[in-house]
């Protein structure tokens, strides 16, 4: 049992409670997300199960694109409706044209605080466990890049946005720091992940028809393979020794390697010569090599076993 399903994440559960059910669904002990959503938002949770769990680290490359509500003229605790509101200010002087000058700050690499209700960690521990005890610390400013932040629509008190953006952004955040620059404090209504990296929301699946295809027996059918979140690396085919070597953790001389043509798909990492796929030559995905500059021979980095 080793790929990828995109679960479409409905509103009121953690990102947890959806791995613990794809878990006691599938019997897989090796199961995991890639990119938490808050228990409000909804939207793509890519879950990796059993061999796919060792390509979680590589969503870090890829964009993702969000929808989300900000209500005007009030502040929460959580940088969200779901919190504690801790003021209230007339929003009504505010407009479109307000709006869009503002947002012309959030393009691009920002500055983001993360909230106190987050998973950062400080001395080891989750910042929301010590927001909740009422400890608020000292948190490093972090740098987001935000590649894209369209204002699609704005029924006072709410503005919606079109967000795409790189890992480790909070959209709360966004959210809270656009109601400080704007005078009337802001906070997320909701939030919608509508793509990550290649998987898109149109093609997601539902915790429902998810725990059906488990009871039925065709959960295959909504499997991805571990190796599409790969597609911006170049790809490499090993003879059989080739990959005997690699699976057993031996490094690789460029002899032992022949190159294909990548072909990067919209949206990923730029191709980079420092990683490759690696392929059996009956198409078997093997896993992913580093090159080391310093020796000119090619290191298993992941070694996925009996795909």
């Amino acid at each position: 049992m080793n790929g990828i399903l995109n679960v479409d994440k409905p509103s009121g559960v953690t990102s947890f409670q959806i791995v613990a059910l794809v878990r006691r669904l599938s019997g897989e002990r090796r199961v995991g997300h890639a990119g938490t959503l808050d228990p409000m938002a909804t939207g793509v949770l890519p879950i990796c199960l059993g061999q796919a769990t060792r390509v979680v680290e590589f969503f870090g490359v890829m964009t993702k694109r969000y929808i989300a509500e900000i209500e005007l003229g009030i502040e929460t605790d959580t940088y969200d409706i779901s919190g504690q509101v801790t003021r209230r200010i007339d929003p009504t002087a505010i407009n479109r044209k307000r709006l869009e000058e503002v947002l012309i700050a959030f393009r691009g690499p920002i500055q983001q605080t993360p909230p106190m209700y987050s998973a950062v960690k400080y001395c080891g521990k989750p910042l929301y466990t010590l927001a909740r005890a009422g400890i608020e610390v000292e948190r490093k400013p972090r740098i987001a890049e935000i590649h894209s932040l369209e204002l699609v629509d704005f029924h006072p008190p709410v503005a919606t946005l079109d967000i795409v953006c790189g890992k480790g952004t909070y959209i709360r955040a966004i959210a809270h720091d656009m109601g400080q620059v704007l005078g009337c404090g802001a906070a997320m209504r909701s939030l919608v992940r509508t793509r990550y990296g290649r998987f898109d929301k149109s093609e997601s699946v539902s915790v429902e028809k998810l725990t059906d295809a488990f009871r039925l027996g065709n959960w295959k059918d909504l499997m991805h393979p571990p190796d599409c979140v790969l597609t911006h690396l170049p790809a490499v085919v090993l003879d059989n020794e080739a990959e005997k070597h690699m699976k057993m953790g031996r490094t690789l001389t460029p002899a032992e390697v022949a190159e294909t043509t990548p072909v990067p798909e919209a949206g990923e990492a730029t191709v980079t010569a420092e990683q490759c796929r690696a392929y059996a030559l009956d198409g078997r995905f093997v896993g992913v090599l580093r090159f080391n500059a310093g020796n000119g021979f090619w290191h298993p980095e992941k070694v996925l076993l009996n795909l």
